[in-house]
């Protein structure tokens, strides 16, 4: 296990699903790009509340069950201001997120959270995953997969 987190291949994961341009619809039965993009978002945030857990010592999980919810993703999409909203803050979010894992000892890294992660109505993973493995997921499964279906 590393002593620090080196960012970067997240910072770059994050600027590639900015710079997307999104599609002119999407094809029939996915998100539109407002739904991906609060998707991203909701993800991130839950991201950021395990990686503070690690660093804080408090008891964390890491669900992605939220980030699926319809209701949801159109409620957060409101708030934000519309895709041009979600964008600026997942840029911020991506940022927070670089900061504070770069800021984890090795330790606070290795440790696990339970996981429960979700794609399409399909279970992918329900068991404890380390601090590190669900950041490398988020950098190179997570973001470029939605960069993709942008």
């Amino acid at each position: 296990m590393p002593e620090t987190y080196d960012a970067t291949g997240l910072r770059q994961a994050f600027a590639t699903l900015l710079k997307t341009e999104p599609r002119p619809a999407p094809p029939p039965g996915e998100w539109s790009t407002e739904q991906v993009l609060a998707h991203v978002s909701l993800v991130t945030a839950a991201t950021i509340a395990a990686v503070s857990g690690a660093a804080s010592g408090a008891v964390a999980t890491y669900d992605n069950r939220l980030a699926q919810d319809p209701w949801t993703l159109a409620r957060v999409a409101g708030l934000a201001g519309g895709p041009d909203g979600l964008r600026t803050r997942i840029a911020a979010q991506g940022e927070a997120l670089c900061l504070l894992a770069e800021g984890l000892s090795g330790a606070e890294l290795a440790s696990t959270v339970p996981s429960l992660l979700l794609s399409n109505g399909q279970c992918l993973v329900d068991a404890s995953m380390s601090i590190a493995d669900i950041l490398a997921g988020l950098a190179t499964a997570e973001l470029p997969g939605h960069a993709k279906q942008l």
